[in-house]
């Protein structure tokens, strides 16, 4: 007789072999075989969150950083919650393997009723992932989730669907069904006539500019290389750290400061690296890119897509960004002298305007920076001050130390320094979220404190939608409607479950009170009372047109 474990088991299996260290989700009855053999092998440890929302979200931080993120949810109204955080993911590339369930297999697709059925489960799965997948027998399972994470793990990487019919996770499957994990597809290698094509364009250059993305993430040598010799270097808030906000010639995120716009409309050339300048970061494609427009991309389907470029380059960003700074370096190439001083006052400038529209909070993004270590992370919401300080004015040294969401979407920032605490054991978290994005997940406080994670939750009390009252006033003459929340004492709430709480009134207690906050090394909540600080001029992203 052959040795038989179940569908569940197999899961469990399969996830260990590929180094997964944890699974986020939400029990149920419709995924409690795979729940149960991790737990009963106690490999993987297993996150529960309060929502399926705030599971997929905390999966999409971890694999930010580990290369492969797993959240299991329920199916129905399950797998429908998680949907918002499966968007995030999806415009953050994330390499994550949603498991979901699905109602049994001889009910499957017939509106019978079944508890937790909806209609075409699997179509939602597919307009929110990279690709979905339904495991159809059991035989077939383990297969199917080889498949998922090579996709998953493949650039431009993306989070994958599996739903699995309740009756297929527990069915008892051969041993032998394990095999060995897949390695993602391998990228193409960049040639010497790509790096010469660039190269033909670029080198009588006299102030070129280089805009990088996430999909350079792995660029920084060759980035700082090429910032050596005199190119000009922004970033999309993704790409923030590929390139220290410390060099002489970073423009770091300022992409819409006057004095910035100013400057780009001078430069001579723009190489794009991986990004996909997106609306808010070049005022709904409006702001006018040096010609002629470079641009480099793994991924074919980015090519002209927001902006016409005159040469193309579809290969790895630090394969060509290292080939090119090989090339410059051989041939002596440097910007005139003069740029660099024109580069530094640009930035000089715009870090004055950004502070004078922050005022008060400038001293927290300054505090912030103090007392956050070298190697600590710092993750925010969308928020008022996730958008001015938290964005831009916070400087960046390295990459994947400013995590945020791409989407767009609010609250999700709790879920994501939970995550990303997860990922890296030891490190100090602080997160940034508003109280009317908290409220969407308030929840996960709970798994914050049951967790015990040594982060520094910031909340940005304002008793509302902050960044809609900016909107409003800007754009509908004034008027107020429907921002004012009523909203709890989110120290007492904190309090309620265990979790440090401390509260800020004055901005001289920024630094000293985040310093307290940092040196506990435990769950920390720091609520900021903004009526009492004073207010913040912001109404919404930049746009050409609005309304």
């Amino acid at each position: 007789m052959y040795e038989t474990i179940t569908v569940g088991e197999a899961i469990a299996r399969t996830l260990e072999q590929y180094q997964v260290s944890t699974v986020y989700g939400v029990i149920s009855i419709h995924n409690l075989p795979i729940a149960d053999a991790i737990g009963r092998r106690g490999i993987i440890d297993f996150t529960p969150s309060r929502g399926e929302a705030g599971a997929v979200t905390m999966a999409d931080a971890h694999s930010r950083f580990t290369g492969l993120g797993v959240a299991l949810t329920s199916t129905g109204a399950g797998a429908g919650n998680a949907i918002g955080s499966m968007i995030e993911a999806m415009n953050a590339c994330s390499p994550m393997i949603h498991i979901t369930g699905q109602v049994e297999k001889a009910y499957l697709d017939m509106d019978a009723g079944f508890i937790h059925e909806t209609r075409d489960q699997l179509g939602f799965l597919r307009a929110s992932s990279k690709q979905a997948f339904r495991v159809h027998t059991a035989e077939q399972a383990i297969a199917v989730l080889h498949k998922a994470i090579q996709v998953a793990q493949t650039v431009p990487c993306g989070p994958v669907s599996i739903e699995i019919p309740i009756d297929i996770q527990n069915t008892q499957v051969p041993l032998s069904i394990l095999s060995a994990p897949l390695a993602p597809s391998t990228l193409p290698c960049a040639t010497l006539e790509q790096v010469e094509a660039i190269w033909q364009k670029l080198q009588h250059a006299q102030r070129p500019l280089l805009w990088i993305g996430g999909g350079a993430l792995q660029s920084s040598q060759a980035v700082k290389r090429l910032a050596d010799l005199g190119i000009a270097v922004i970033s999309s808030t993704h790409g923030r750290g590929i390139l220290s906000d410390d060099h002489p010639f970073s423009l770091r995120a300022f992409h819409n400061a006057d004095s910035i716009d100013k400057l780009l409309r001078d430069c001579d050339i723009t190489l794009v690296a991986g990004s996909r300048l997106r609306s808010n970061e070049t005022k709904t494609w409006s702001l006018p890119l040096p010609q002629p427009l470079i641009q480099i991309d793994i991924d074919p389907l980015a090519a002209n897509r927001n902006y016409s470029a005159d040469l193309v380059i579809t290969a790895d960003c630090a394969q060509i960004l290292s080939g090119l700074a090989d090339k410059l370096e051989q041939t002596h190439f440097s910007a005139p002298s003069q740029w660099q001083q024109r580069v530094q006052t640009a930035v000089q400038q715009a870090e004055t305007q950004l502070r004078e529209q922050c005022g008060s909070y400038s001293q927290l993004s300054d505090a912030v920076e103090h007392v956050l270590p070298s190697e600590g992370i710092f993750v925010r919401d969308i928020t008022v001050s996730g958008s001015l300080w938290g964005s831009r004015l916070l400087k960046a040294t390295q990459p994947m130390h400013n995590i945020h969401s791409l989407a767009g979407a609010i609250g999700l920032g709790l879920a994501m320094s939970i995550g990303t605490a997860k990922a890296n054991p030891n490190v100090p978290v602080i997160g940034l979220v508003g109280d009317g994005g908290l409220m969407l997940g308030i929840g996960e406080l709970a798994t914050m404190a049951q967790e015990q994670l040594p982060i520094v939750l910031i909340i940005m009390n304002d008793h509302g939608y902050g960044v809609m009252r900016g909107i409003q006033d800007k754009y509908f003459s004034g008027r107020q409607y429907y921002n004012e929340l009523l909203t709890p004492s989110f120290s007492k709430l904190a309090a309620s479950m265990g979790i440090h709480a401390l509260t800020i009134d004055r901005a001289e207690e920024f630094q000293p009170t985040l310093q307290q906050a940092i040196e506990l090394k435990q769950p920390v909540v720091v609520e900021v009372l903004m009526k009492n600080i004073g207010t913040m001029n912001f109404s919404g992203p930049p746009q050409k047109k609005l309304f």
